[in-house]
Order: C-alpha cells, then sequence, then structure tokens
C-alpha cells in the first residue's frame, strides 16, 4: 500500500480552509459553524480526489453529484418568514466550502487559498460595510407612550434632539414643548 503525500496535503490544505470559514461562522452563532465547514470541505476534497483517481471517461460525474447535494444541504439552512429571508449567507458559505474543497482534491491550490481569502473578507469586512450602509439607509420607527410625566416628555425629547433623530409629537405635546 502506498502512501500519498500530496493527497495527505490537499486534506490539511482542505481542514485548514474549512477551518478559517468555519470559525468565521462559529464566531457568528451560525447554523452551519466549524465543524459543519470542516467536514463540507473535505468532504468535497475527498469526492473530487476520489473521482480524478477513478477517472474514466467521465470524471466530472462526481462532481456534479457533489453540486447536487451540497445544493439539497443549502436549501435547508433557507427560512422564509413574512416577507423577510434568512439563512442565504450561511447557504452560499457551505455551497463556496464544497467548492473549495472541490479545488484542493483537484489540486488547483491557488484557486482555494485566494477563494478563501475572498471569502473570508466578504464574510468579516463586507458584514461591517453592510451594517454601515443598513444604519444609514433603514429608517426605523419608534413609538414612546409616556403619560402624567411632564418632566420625563422633556427629558426624552431632548436626548432625541441631541441624537439628532427625527421625531413628532402628538399636538398636545407639541404646544407645550413650543411654550
Amino acid at each position: 500500500m502506498e502512501i500519498d503525500i500530496e493527497f495527505g496535503l490537499r486534506l490539511l490544505i482542505s481542514f485548514a480552509i474549512g477551518t478559517a470559514i468555519g470559525l468565521e461562522r462559529e464566531y457568528r452563532s451560525k447554523a452551519a459553524g466549524l465543524r459543519t465547514m470542516i467536514m463540507i470541505c473535505l468532504g468535497a476534497t475527498i469526492f473530487t480526489e476520489i473521482s480524478i483517481q477513478l477517472g474514466g471517461n467521465t470524471p466530472d460525474r462526481i462532481a456534479s453529484t457533489i453540486i447536487s447535494g451540497i445544493g439539497f444541504l443549502c436549501a435547508g439552512v433557507i427560512f422564509k418568514d413574512g416577507l423577510s429571508v434568512s439563512g442565504i449567507t450561511t447557504a452560499t458559505t457551505i455551497w463556496i466550502s464544497a467548492a473549495l474543497g472541490m479545488a484542493v482534491g483537484a489540486g488547483e491550490y491557488f484557486i482555494a487559498v485566494v477563494g478563501s481569502a475572498v471569502v473570508l473578507v466578504v464574510l468579516v469586512l463586507f458584514e461591517k460595510i453592510q451594517n454601515v450602509i443598513e444604519r444609514i439607509h433603514q429608517s426605523r420607527s419608534y413609538e414612546i407612550t409616556v403619560e402624567g410625566n411632564h418632566e420625563f416628555e422633556i427629558n426624552i425629547i431632548q436626548e432625541i434632539k441631541k441624537l439628532n433623530l427625527v421625531y413628532t409629537l402628538p399636538k398636545s405635546i407639541d404646544k407645550l414643548w413650543q411654550n
């Protein structure tokens, strides 16, 4: 029995990629975290390696079944609740982790490493950018109801003004505030 050092290297690279992506997902407490991303990346690497070793006329058949199977997993983490949808980033992270594992299994280390770096930039840095955009762009409405405590009402209005928030007051309070 011959020991395949290159296959062992591929498994280690796949493990490292799955771990890096999985740590980010675990840190954010996502459904598919550390162990899941490692297993997806390793599984895709192993299936791709087996596909290449088996050869035959169509070694891409196993690759296409990896994609189908991963699509099934991805569909399981997407949830729709009314008008909102959640889990799409987790699903796409599963999908790209499998693709990166396939790249490693095919010996395309440059694609896998650069692709992993881009994925981590998107997951880490772009979330911060997205939060800034949402903070600037989204409008939120709050209703504060206070009865019988005029001093507290004035304090709330002063705090809202300090925060430069847009607000409207009921006509009864607006008259008192103007005085």
